[in-house]
């Protein structure tokens, strides 16, 4: 592991290659991120549009840390691809702006994996102890767990901020450089440091996943009556511990990308490059398809809003304020005027 978790690897970075992409490959590259912000923007946007919308969503814990982590998630896309946009519109930016830049990349990215071991401790009181559930899974203590989780998530890495403050001169914040971890924080000790948290915290992930999601396949299996919900339940375990190991891929990555450079020295910026896309997209993609479409509950407020969009969009195209419906005998027409839908 280095200190580059939490933000784009797939930059060329000066000090280690004396070539950057060509032209074509870097548009090819910025194009690519800049949809898939778009793409994922737009369904993120959706997600969060349905929750706030209907009520029934705020009492359920659930729900709640699953649009958290949705809108953290935002945050985290929206600052790595701005970094990774700079890497190649600017090259390098001041030193305070990197520290913010990084600092919040770096919050944010820890913050799934933790929001996403709560979800699996909350389903696990769910099938495990469902008579206990309304008890320890309230909205009140779901917000406390959701502070929690972004104390866990800032304080050991806020310190790399304070001992920067202590041993670099004023003069350095006014520098520009290219926007990486070591380029601002550059004390030896922290490196150390990260590297320590970012066992524990892949450990506690790992060792959260592999137990919370066992008992509840286990559970599943038992309580389950008919083979299809048996399987149901395993599909979503599954998708839910596959979303958990590519979250936990940011702890180590850094160590898996050093050994494909070792073995692929030609195709740097490529591995950098596939390295963030798997390791910091392609998790942010997962949490509206298991949480937004496959739960039956969001899927049906999903569903109710964007065909009551649409169907309100063809009615006033067709006549605003009023539906025409023909009566059995020719040329009769009868208008019925526009009842609001008050039932979502």
């Amino acid at each position: 592991m280095n200190s580059s978790v939490g933000l784009p690897n797939n930059m060329t970075y000066p000090s280690e290659l004396m070539v950057r992409d060509t032209f074509t490959s870097a548009f090819i590259k910025n194009l690519i991120v800049v949809v898939i912000w778009f793409s994922l923007s737009y369904i993120n946007g959706a997600v969060v549009m349905t929750f706030s919308r209907h009520r029934v969503f705020y009492e359920d814990p659930r729900y709640i840390l699953f649009i958290h982590m949705v809108i953290n998630d935002g945050i985290q896309l929206t600052i790595t691809i701005t970094l990774f946009l700079l890497s190649y519109i600017l090259y390098t930016i001041n030193v305070s702006f990197c520290c913010f830049f990084i600092l919040l990349a770096v919050f944010t990215t820890r913050n799934t994996p933790v929001n996403l071991a709560s979800m699996a401790i909350e389903r696990y009181v769910a099938i495990c102890i469902p008579l206990r559930h309304a008890e320890i899974c309230t909205v009140r203590r779901t917000y406390i767990l959701i502070g929690l989780i972004w104390f866990i998530s800032v304080a050991p890495d806020i310190t790399d901020l304070f001992v920067t403050l202590a041993t670099e001169s004023l003069s350095f914040f006014h520098t520009s450089v290219f926007c990486l971890r070591h380029n601002v924080f550059k004390d030896p000790i922290l490196a150390y440091k990260r590297q320590v948290f970012d066992i524990l915290y892949f450990s506690f992930v790992f060792l959260t996943l592999v137990y919370t999601y066992l008992r509840v396949l286990f559970a599943a299996r038992a309580l389950s009556t008919e083979r299809t919900s048996a399987e149901r339940a395993r599909n979503t375990i599954l998708l839910h511990g596959a979303q958990l190991l590519m979250c936990m891929l940011s702890y180590i990555s850094p160590s898996v990308e050093i050994i494909l450079r070792f073995l692929f020295p030609q195709n740097i910026s490529e591995i950098r490059f596939a390295n963030y896309i798997i390791v910091y997209i392609l998790p942010r993609f997962l949490s509206p398809i298991i949480y937004g479409v496959r739960d039956q509950k969001f899927r049906k407020y999903l569903r109710r809003y964007f065909v009551s969009d649409w169907c309100s969009v063809q009615s006033q195209r067709v006549k605003p304020g009023a539906e025409t419906e023909r009566k059995a005998g020719p040329g009769s027409i009868r208008v019925v005027p526009d009842i609001p839908d008050n039932r979502i």
